[in-house]
């Protein structure tokens, strides 16, 4: 018993040092009514960075603080419950960075807005497409899209973005990262309607992925390092 709680910690370690924006996100406390400290006022000031919360930073959770957080929770595709849990605060986009890491000075405080989805969009892009030729970039922007339009799926952008494990991106924090001017370019793109992935609801690239239930997936064309399957 004692040699497996030691390998337990021993990978717990491990998973802090590669991983540190996991066991900042895991630490944040699961927000209510009435909840207070340190950890509400990360998430007012959070919110009063996307423009959602205009009352004082006080760390206490109140009507104003309840109001902008289902407001945001309704405009991002999440469950409306006034929770700040895992989901929203990833959402939010804190990992322990300061103000700004998930919303460049461009994007827009009305996360619903169109500039605030290709703001989103290409942020996703350019995490998981970074280096990729400019179509297999609006590939992977369409591939997002298809998905908000298919019934298996969220039917909002942010909630297939912010979907569990939906994203290699969302889950290690890099899709926090200002996008590339092409992620920006090709977003707009797939919004405008060009899908060089052939109606693609799945892309991966080959040489990475490690599920088996992926390579299920029916595969319809190859861009650059990805394919793109049904």
């Amino acid at each position: 018993m004692a040699t497996r709680a030691l390998a337990a910690a021993i990978v717990a370690v491990l998973l802090v040092i590669t991983f540190p924006w996991n066991a900042q996100a895991q630490a944040r406390a699961t927000l209510r009514w009435g909840s207070r400290g340190n950890d509400v006022c990360v998430a007012q000031r959070r919110l009063k960075a996307w423009g959602y919360y205009t009352g004082a930073v006080d760390c206490i959770y109140g009507r104003q603080t309840y109001a902008a957080v289902t407001l945001f929770q309704k405009r991002n595709g999440l469950t409306v419950d006034g929770v700040v849990g895992p989901e929203t605060w990833a959402a939010l986009g804190y990992w322990g960075g300061a103000p700004g890491g998930a919303a460049t000075a461009q994007t827009t405080a009305a996360a619903g807005s169109r500039e605030g989805e290709r703001d989103l969009l290409a942020r996703v892009v350019s995490a998981e497409a970074r280096g990729e030729p400019y179509e297999g970039q609006v590939a992977v922007a369409a591939v997002i899209l298809n998905r908000v339009r298919d019934s298996r799926f969220p039917n909002t952008l942010a909630g297939v973005v912010y979907q569990a494990h939906a994203f290699e991106s969302v889950t290690n924090g890099t899709i926090y990262a200002p996008a590339t001017s092409s992620a920006i370019r090709a977003a707009q793109d797939a919004l405008n309607g060009w899908d060089p992935s052939g109606g693609a609801l799945f892309f991966w690239n080959p040489q990475k992925a490690s599920s088996g239930w992926i390579w299920t997936r029916p595969i319809i064309k190859r861009i650059g390092n990805h394919v793109f399957a049904k």
